[in-house]
């Protein structure tokens, strides 16, 4: 049965998503504290076992979804390298990027892209949205009170105040938040990545939790890059994509 096609809201999930989730738990914890106890070779098991996962998730999504997640390899590369090594934005187990690291931002954009385009969920969408936003407040609200995360809050509010003039990108992003809020949670407590006591480690004013609940305001960036480099390779196709969205919405308004 499609992904995309499913009429099942909870298969959707559970392939897209939940796939997600269970990959991040195993393939974290070949890197986690607990792996150094049996093995020095830790983050050699994590990157074989990203690359197996990358080449499976490659090998089946379609030609546009292949292209997309190149673009999100090499963006992850750069992003890596600048916030974590120059500007010491949070620091990896080994002060180095792993190589499991750029592959898995792309595995993490398809999985929240395919949840969010499947015709089961879109079909709740608005409703989805509702909760997604509600729980993500909730979320970062606890992190300021219980945790002093003023960083993550503050990127919180920032991301819930740019998705509200944004509705056909809203359920996608706000997916995305609650994956890498997942994604960070179970790295930092497998040590595998720590964050500094505010942000950047340099601003004061701005305290943070290990890890800052609003994180995924700069995963955004990653997934505009993506979808930036597409647009530029595909420009044709892109406006025409544009217009027939021009026409349907003049056709469901008349």
């Amino acid at each position: 049965m499609s992904l995309l096609a499913s009429k099942s809201p909870v298969y959707a999930t559970l392939k897209s998503l939940g796939a997600l989730y269970l990959f991040i738990l195993f393939g974290l914890f070949l890197d986690s504290f607990y792996m150094l106890e049996i093995t020095k070779d830790a983050q050699f098991y994590a990157n074989s076992s990203m690359f197996i996962g990358f080449a499976i998730t490659f090998f089946y999504v379609n030609k546009r979804i292949k292209e997309q997640m190149i673009y999100a390899v090499l963006i992850g590369v750069i992003g890596e390298y600048l916030f974590s090594v120059a500007m010491g934005m949070y620091t990896y187990r080994l002060e180095n990027v792993p190589h499991y690291v750029p592959p898995g931002h792309a595995l993490v954009y398809v999985a929240v892209l395919y949840f969010s385009r499947a015709k089961s969920i879109i079909k709740h969408r608005i409703k989805l949205e509702k909760v997604l936003a509600i729980f993500i407040f909730i979320y970062a609200a606890v992190f300021l009170i219980l945790k002093n995360d003023v960083f993550g809050f503050v990127m919180t509010i920032a991301t819930l105040f740019i998705l509200r003039n944004k509705p056909r990108e809203r359920l996608f992003y706000l997916t995305m938040y609650i994956s890498v809020a997942y994604l960070e949670i179970i790295g930092t407590n497998y040590l595998c990545w720590k964050w500094p006591a505010t942000a950047w480690g340099v601003f004061g004013f701005l305290p943070s939790h290990n890890p800052p609940s609003g994180i995924s305001f700069f995963y955004f960036l990653l997934d505009l890059g993506t979808l930036w480099f597409y647009k530029k390779r595909h420009k044709i196709a892109w406006s025409r994509m544009k217009n027939i969205r021009k026409i349907r919405l003049l056709t469901t308004k008349a």
